[in-house]
């Protein structure tokens, strides 16, 4: 049986280290065939294993006695604290004892880390962040969600490879449709950027472009990869946040506005509950940064158990499915890499 390596980054997010070390717990009694590499100080890290025996023999410690924390400058931190745990955790990648690295800490640290620390994959130009949102009739991936805010139509025709082999990969679609984010579906719209990138995914040959996609269409099940600059993306996604938090919130008001709109409330909970569910972030896990030579995955920093647990799990399915191979194996079939 194969064994996949995972270094986590056990001080990072809001919750480090005791839902970050439960997660680890859970995901290796879910998963026989991972080990997990624990990144902090082990002194503080240690306890937290005691009622873990069953599944202590996979856990080792990447002893690290320094912090990233949320506000400090994410490039400085990665190239000064090499003790701290994110680091130590993306150099068990870079020096190959591990496969994949999780951290629910400093976003920014992480994508610097993984530029600086881990490397990209040769031949790929810029990593990017990819969360996995909830759509009307099925999720989609959103690439670049804030890594890169300025583009060069190349970098874009590379995120839809690298979302492709991910949806494949990991959430098991098919065949992912790709669709670019512009202000319209026909071919002629939009500014330069999004001109010169449609027609060099219109040329390529590793996956199926789709077309543009307008903002509207994004999340009614049309796309399986959503490709946009950074800049771009981080508004998509930011908003979205916003206004599922400003519909639940008025949902609310409005159900409870009166005793009648309360009894229709109580006879639609079991619905409510389930939209609820659909849309938590718990489920998927987190972002991954594809394009690093290693499964990068950025959880949410409000983290618990159970979204650590699925983090594990979505690295854990990104070294199955061999997603770094399988994007260096596309890159071939991009007309940027001969028409540049």
């Amino acid at each position: 049986m194969s064994e996949y390596i995972i270094a986590l980054d056990a001080m990072g997010g809001d919750n480090a280290p005791d839902a970050i070390v439960a997660g680890a717990v859970a995901a290796l009694r879910r998963f026989e065939d991972i080990r997990i590499l624990l990144a902090g100080p082990v002194e503080r890290l240690e306890p937290l294993l005691a009622e873990a025996q069953d599944v202590r023999a996979r856990v080792e410690f990447l002893p690290a006695d320094e912090v990233i924390a949320m506000d400090e400058s994410p490039m400085l931190a990665v190239r000064k604290k090499v003790n701290s745990s994110l680091v130590q955790a993306m150099l068990a990648v870079r020096e190959k004892r591990a496969g994949a690295v999780v951290s629910a800490g400093n976003t920014g640290a992480l994508l610097a880390g993984g530029m600086l620390r881990i490397g990209r994959i040769q031949g790929v130009e810029r990593p990017a962040l990819a969360p996995v949102i909830p759509g009307v009739k099925k999720p989609f991936l959103l690439i670049d969600a804030g890594a890169n805010v300025d583009c060069q139509p190349k970098y874009l025709e590379q995120f839809g490879l690298m979302g492709s082999v991910y949806m494949r990969a990991v959430m098991g679609v098919e065949d992912p449709a790709v669709g670019l984010v512009n202000i319209g579906a026909e071919a002629e719209k939009g500014n330069k950027l999004t001109k010169e990138t449609f027609q060099l995914m219109s040329r390529q040959t590793s996956y199926r472009f789709a077309g543009n996609a307008e903002a509207r269409d994004i999340p009614s099940g049309g796309f399986d990869v959503v490709v946009a600059d950074g800049f771009d993306g981080n508004i998509i996604l930011k908003y979205t946040e916003g206004i599922v938090g400003a519909m639940m919130s008025m949902l609310k008001a409005n159900l409870t506005a009166s005793k009648v709109s309360k009894l229709g409330a109580a006879l639609c909970r079991p619905a409510f509950r389930k939209f609820k569910r659909s849309m938590d972030y718990n489920a998927y896990g987190g972002a991954p940064l594809l394009g690093v030579e290693g499964a990068v995955i950025k959880a949410h920093g409000a983290s618990g158990e159970t979204a650590i647990m699925n983090a594990l799990r979505q690295a854990r399915e990104m070294l199955v499915g061999d997603v770094c191979g399988k994007i260096k194996e596309g890159l071939s079939g991009l007309s940027s890499d001969t028409e540049q």
